[in-house]
């Protein structure tokens, strides 16, 4: 039996916190909770790094110190070790955004396959993430999405990006190192789709390597994961799913509205919890076939996945079923979660301070838009400021 009060456990969930950092989180979601401070903040800060202000080390040791877990693979070794004394393993997020230039998405290539080499003798750290568009021009995905026929210059392009793409699979193949691919916005993400089954169709034949993302705010994704399934069985090959709500639901929105067709995002949040749980649902229904790494700071969701796993026999350790959640956030889900035995992993974004502020500020954004989330942040930050001071 499912214990529906295991997410109040603040003393699991905040274990690894110092009463210093615990008032930080305390002053840090307060702040977030505030829409008119988030966007006088975004403003002031996006102007003082353009300015080259002297402002990194505040930055640093506010919202980037308890968001990200530094500014390179080695910086972020203590957050990695201590998680993992908890039980929690990591996933390091290279969040560097916005890059246009193939110079960037080779150095960005060459990030991950060190990620892999740093992943490769650590146990705390089983996978590895990238986004498409870290790996090749946005624009593009959307033209081949869009079906639009390529100029020569650009089949070469698309080719340097396949080859990004098979580089990383093959190199994850090779350490046994687990690669989750984002999904982005849904008019480049066809063409994204596409490449990720050719490579599932590649490294997947025995277990899963290869993730995609499903992003189920839009009510067409669990009919795409039915029929990929059905491809991945005609075509003998296993299939691996990040599923996510979604991060890009008000741009989605505004652009269906401007270009006059219907909106892929579920009409509310209903339908769009509705959707999780059923795509969830179908997973661990096909366990054999399909891997799912559950993305998410839904508590219901959460204890549906447990309550399914009881139900189906599934091994709280089954390699199959990972949960994850953001470093920084929801840590009465990721800790308390661990504890059980069950398999979880904290995203953990790292990068240059000025080259992350664009992925933290739209944190900050998704955050002040998702009021639950950051109010439930806040009532158990009190709750375990009470339990210490007790």
């Amino acid at each position: 039996m499912i214990n529906r009060s295991l997410f109040e456990d603040t003393g699991t969930a905040f274990t690894l916190k110092s009463d210093s950092e615990l008032e930080r989180a305390y002053f840090l979601f307060k702040m977030i909770s505030s829409e008119p401070l988030v966007r006088i903040g975004t403003v002031a800060t996006r102007f003082a790094l353009k300015a080259h202000l002297p402002v990194e080390k505040l930055i640093r040791a506010t919202v980037f110190d308890h968001f990200c877990g530094g500014v390179n693979e080695e910086d972020c070794l203590s957050v990695i070790d201590n998680l993992y004394t908890e039980g929690v393993s990591s996933v390091l997020d290279y969040s560097v955004e916005g890059k246009a230039e193939e110079n960037q998405f080779d150095n960005a290539l060459e990030k991950i396959l060190k990620i892999i080499h740093f992943c490769d003798d650590r146990e705390a750290m089983p996978i590895v993430v990238f986004k498409p568009s870290g790996f090749g021009r946005f624009l593009l995905y959307q033209k081949k999405t869009e079906g639009q026929k390529l100029t020569a210059e650009e089949e070469a392009e698309w080719d340097r990006i396949v080859n990004r793409f098979d580089t990383v699979c093959k190199l994850a193949k090779e350490k046994d190192v687990e690669v989750l691919i984002d999904g982005e916005e849904s008019w480049m993400q066809d063409a994204a789709d596409d490449l990720v089954e050719e490579m599932m169709l590649r490294y997947n034949k025995d277990v899963p390597i290869v993730y995609n993302t499903l992003q189920l705010y839009r009510w067409d994704r669990l009919e795409y994961l039915k029929a990929l399934h059905q491809r991945a069985r005609s075509n003998g090959f296993k299939i691996g799913m990040k599923i996510v709500r979604g991060a890009y639901m008000e741009k989605e929105r505004e652009r269906a509205l401007d270009k006059g067709y219907d909106s892929p995002i579920c009409e509310n949040k209903k339908a769009t919890d509705d959707n999780f749980n059923d795509a969830l649902n179908y997973i661990l229904n096909n366990l054999t076939d399909i891997s799912v790494f559950i993305g998410t700071h839904n508590e219901a969701s959460c204890y549906l996945a447990m309550d399914l796993m009881e139900t189906k026999n599934i091994s709280k350790k089954d390699n199959n079923v990972w949960f994850g959640q953001l470093y920084g956030m929801s840590d009465h889900i990721s800790f308390n979660l661990a504890a059980q035995g069950y398999n979880v992993a904290k995203y953990i974004p790292f990068g240059p301070v000025k080259d992350v502020m664009p992925y933290l500020i739209r944190r900050a954004e998704e955050n002040t838009s998702v009021a639950g989330q950051t109010s439930r942040e806040l009532s158990l930050l009190k709750s375990e400021r009470r339990r210490r001071k007790l």
